[in-house]
């Protein structure tokens, strides 16, 4: 048996599966954060029609799949300039595209907000950076207090590192905010890289992505991926819009080639003209979203976070039980939930679970009654 200073992640299903003697086929994933809905419909289709493709070497430039992602991305923009082709990076999942920012911009000071992702203080660290955290404070509902960050801004960083809508609070900034920040930032010289994996399931995507804000300030760096909307995680594909020219040239010199495979690129320029699926997902999102919200206001002894993605974070109010005994309860109903207490700036009080089905949701609300009842 483990012990409650392990921790597991919504990937490490084989692990548990070991440890817990549960099957992972058996098990309720409420911690991957992945669409409940599956892979698009489209792909599935048509994929394996396309099979042939791999015989040959992908385009080197990719010019396909990134004409494909900026038609995506300019649908949802909102006001403001749209976005060209060339503004676009293309990687082996998000994962890479982190890495590759950070390699190339180099940061010996980087101020990241927390909670949240652990992967961009893994690629800083191993960049030789200096970290610091600004705070999304409990108290303030993990909402962002944008004056104190400007003022923080100005002493003396290459980077600043934001999720939006933010992993694991489900809090997001709006992109007038977004704006502010990013001046504050073009006066001071420092990068910002806005991780937007999880705003397409945002109530109003346009109102948070700063998509359209590429074009006006040359140090963002958005990135994005196909692992959580698109259900498509084995895949690896991720991009990158970039407002700095010189940048993208850099990279596009210096990084290895041919990183997407070809069913990956043809996957994503199929998932990307999906409208149906994604107008679906949307849909479904913002139901169980609302479902899930005025459910837990008759559950006892618990506070959430008004939500912006695909999950909910929980704080419970009292001493027992703790986020790893809920952790552990929901695995033997096979369930698995995020205990958030190795989060910086979270304790052994939070949990976070993703909206899954419709059934999946009224049983795992009605486990959490009945546990803190």
């Amino acid at each position: 048996m483990i012990t409650s200073k392990e921790h597991f992640h919504g990937s490490d299903l084989e692990k548990i599966e070991a440890l817990y003697g549960i099957k992972k086929e058996e098990l309720v994933n409420f911690a991957g954060n992945v669409n409940p809905l599956g892979i698009s419909p489209l792909l599935r289709q048509s994929l394996s029609e396309r099979i042939d493709a791999i015989t040959d070497y992908p385009d080197r430039e990719y010019t396909s799949l990134r004409q494909s992602i900026t038609d995506y991305l300019n649908k949802d923009r909102g006001t403001g300039s749209p976005i060209n082709r060339e503004d676009v990076l293309v990687g082996n999942g998000s994962t890479e595209l982190i890495s590759l920012m950070i390699q190339f911009i180099s940061p010996s000071k980087a101020l990241i907000l927390s909670p949240t992702y652990s992967e961009y203080e893994r690629e800083l660290t191993l960049a030789g950076s200096k970290i610091d955290y600004f705070p999304l404070k409990e108290k303030e509902d993990f909402c962002l207090d944008c004056n104190a960050l400007k003022t923080k801004l100005s002493e003396g960083y290459q980077l600043l590192v934001i999720c939006n809508p933010n992993n694991p609070t489900s809090s997001a900034i709006n992109k007038d905010t977004l704006a502010a920040i990013l001046s504050c930032c073009q006066e001071n010289n420092v990068y910002c890289m806005v991780d937007e994996t999880y705003v397409e399931f945002a109530p109003a995507v346009n109102t948070i992505t700063a998509v359209s804000l590429i074009s006006d300030y040359s140090r963002l760096i958005i990135i994005r991926g196909i692992s959580k909307f698109f259900a498509a995680p084995g895949l690896r594909l991720g991009y990158a819009v970039v407002g700095d020219k010189e940048l993208i040239a850099k990279v596009n010199r210096r990084k290895n080639p041919w990183t997407i495979n070809t069913l990956a690129s043809l996957a994503g320029e199929i998932m990307f003209a999906d409208e149906n699926y994604i107008h679906t997902t949307r849909a479904f999102t913002q139901k169980e979203r609302q479902r899930v919200v005025t459910a837990l206001k008759d559950i006892p002894d618990i506070k959430f976070y008004e939500p912006s993605a695909n999950f909910i974070l929980l704080q419970v109010q009292k001493d027992s039980p703790t986020s790893y005994e809920l952790f552990e309860g929901a695995i033997k109903k096979g369930m698995l939930l995020r205990d958030c207490s190795n989060f910086p700036l979270l304790n052994n009080r939070f949990i976070r679970f993703c909206f899954m089905s419709e059934e999946a949701n009224s049983k795992l609300l009605e486990y959490l009654k009945e546990s803190l009842s």
